[in-house]
């Protein structure tokens, strides 16, 4: 791999590439550079690089991190599962919370929120056991449900698809998601329409893009390889 800066400069290309293919706008499309397990260093270098937003899976990770780089003007997104006791770790300091699946969660977030947050819900498309979201059935009640939360607005969805390397496999779960966001829409459920689709990380985000991904979420093409699992 190369230097951050140069990575950064390497992924917004191709995000240009694909969204000029797919006749898109590369500018509604949100780079999240996904920092788990990177160091404040690492961060303040893509910072200085130009990039804003950032994506973290960790309650915990996220807070200390934030705290650390309070002096940046960062975007914290919060991209892993969440549990309802951790949201008072998250609520304070992220914008964007991409993996809500329950309406408890919402309203935890909600109570802990000191400025409005953006949310998308997650979803299960492939009801798959060891992952977590919401299945395509319970949107609606979950949107009905987090429509009245003064903190919270429900901006769209987000999955994650089974990894497999080939990223064509991947574009099947982005073509129904935004089916499932265009039926919702459709359906006028809350209506504000939704507009936000997070799907596509290193391996596969530029079939994403071609597929409508509005939010991409990239972490190895720009940091390497993580250090360490959790």
């Amino acid at each position: 791999m190369g230097n951050i800066a140069e990575n950064l400069k390497s992924i917004r290309e191709r995000i240009e590439r694909a969204a000029t293919k797919s006749g898109r706008d590369p500018a509604e499309i949100t780079l999240v550079a996904v920092s788990k397990t990177k160091s404040a260093s690492m961060i303040r270098e893509a910072h200085k690089a130009g990039h804003r937003v950032f994506g973290e899976n960790y309650a915990q990770e996220l807070a200390a991190k934030a705290g650390e780089l309070a002096d940046l003007d960062i975007s914290w997104h919060f991209i892993g599962h969440l549990q309802r006791n951790k949201a008072k770790l998250v609520a304070p300091v992220a914008s964007y919370v991409e993996t809500v699946d329950s309406l408890k969660l919402a309203e935890a977030l909600n109570a802990r929120a000191t400025t409005p947050i953006d949310v998308l819900i997650e979803v299960n498309i492939g009801a798959e056991e060891s992952k977590s979201g919401i299945g395509a059935d319970g949107i609606p009640t979950l949107l009905t449900g987090i429509d009245p939360l003064e903190k919270l607005t429900a901006r769209g969805l987000m999955v994650i698809p089974p990894y497999i390397p080939d990223p064509e496999a991947s574009r099947p779960h982005f073509i129904r998601l935004r089916e499932i966001m265009t039926r919702l829409n459709e359906q006028n459920i809350v209506g504000s329409p939704l507009t936000e689709l997070s799907m596509g990380m290193s391996h596969d985000f530029e079939a994403a893009i071609e597929e409508g991904a509005t939010i991409i979420r990239v972490g190895t093409a720009i940091f390497g390889e993580r250090t360490c699992e959790r």
